[in-house]
């Protein structure tokens, strides 16, 4: 079975989630092998080995993290002419995508980007399947030069545990000159608060057009508090310029995939959709009772947030307190 390279996502050495979700989707055209770029695999191993990696490529510089994206590409393209992959999966990030960019002029293959599933074709050919039209139109496509490189949306893919050996082998490798012409010159940790990250929770309370404004926004913050959960937003909320464009979920905003959303004052347009429907369970609140959210809610309440928030809030200081 041919391998398969996963670039690890990780940040001072914790897997990111992204990385199980690649190291799934990978099984699924042949045997998932990790690349890891930089310190910290020696204790990511366990984490890596319970989601199916059978190798893990280590490239342990610390010098990783102090140029951007070229010497990842140059990494991979390297392990890519070594090992001849079925395939390359990167996270659809903004830095993945460009890594993928970058490989495939390196290598002289197809990229395909912004996909949300993979499977392998009838003779074995690795697909990406893209959701376009906000989700209404899917397609499957392959490449039809070198090595497929895939880069995969965060939160597409449900992350399942398969256990693998996650064998350790170091790689030697020196990034050029060339792909250290730009520089780190310094790293800013983001003030998050208390709110778990949007695209790692297990809850997300979102807001639409029907808060009304950015003090109406507050409830929706005063709910996620409650709930110990994320928040997020509409296009409708982050372009009327309510709440942060980083916090949007949508098809041009963060893809989520948590085990319950609530969506509050959210119509439902098809580019949101494309960003949450796979949640694992999906409330909706609006007060309008054809709005298309209902049509993928497990639950759905018609009725105005002002008035049903304040309730839910009110009961979930009871259960609190029992």
């Amino acid at each position: 079975m041919a391998e398969v390279l996963v670039l690890a996502e990780h940040s001072g050495g914790e897997v990111r989630k992204v990385t199980c979700e690649l190291l799934t989707a990978a099984a699924r055209l042949g045997e998932p092998a990790v690349v890891w770029a930089g310190p910290g695999a020696d204790e990511a191993r366990a984490r890596l080995a319970e989601y199916g990696a059978a190798r893990v490529y280590v490239a342990g510089s610390a010098e990783f993290g102090e140029y951007p994206v070229a010497p990842k590409a140059e990494l991979l393209a390297r392990l890519v002419a070594d090992r001849a992959p079925a395939a390359v999966l990167i996270a659809g990030t903004a830095e993945g995508k460009e890594i993928a960019g970058r490989l495939a002029v390196k290598t002289n293959s197809g990229v395909l980007t912004d996909a949300v599933d993979v499977a392998a074709g009838p003779d074995g050919t690795p697909v990406a399947v893209q959701a376009n039209f906000g989700g209404a139109i899917t397609v499957h496509a392959t490449v039809t030069k070198g090595t497929p490189i895939l880069a995969v949306r965060p939160n597409a893919v449900s992350a399942e545990p398969a256990p693998g050996p996650a064998e350790i082998v170091p790689v030697t490798f020196a990034a050029s000159g060339a792909a250290k012409t730009a520089r780190i010159l310094e790293h800013v940790v983001a003030d998050k608060g208390e709110r778990p990250d949007l695209t790692e929770a297990q809850i997300i309370v979102s807001g639409g057009r029907g808060t009304g404004s950015a003090e109406g926004f507050k409830i929706i913050e005063d709910l996620a508090d409650a709930l110990g959960a994320a928040v997020g937003a509409s296009r409708a909320v982050t372009d009327a310029g309510w709440y942060p464009h980083q916090f949007q979920v949508g098809q041009t905003g963060k893809t989520v995939s948590p085990q319950l959303y609530l969506a509050a004052g959210i119509s439902g347009a098809i580019q949101h959709r494309a960003g949450m429907q796979t949640s694992k369970t999906i409330i909706a609140i609006n007060k309008d009772p054809d709005a298309p959210i209902f049509e993928i809610a497990d639950l759905g309440i018609a009725g105005d947030l002002f008035t049903v928030i304040p309730q839910l809030l009110d009961e979930i200081a009871k259960h609190k307190q029992l």
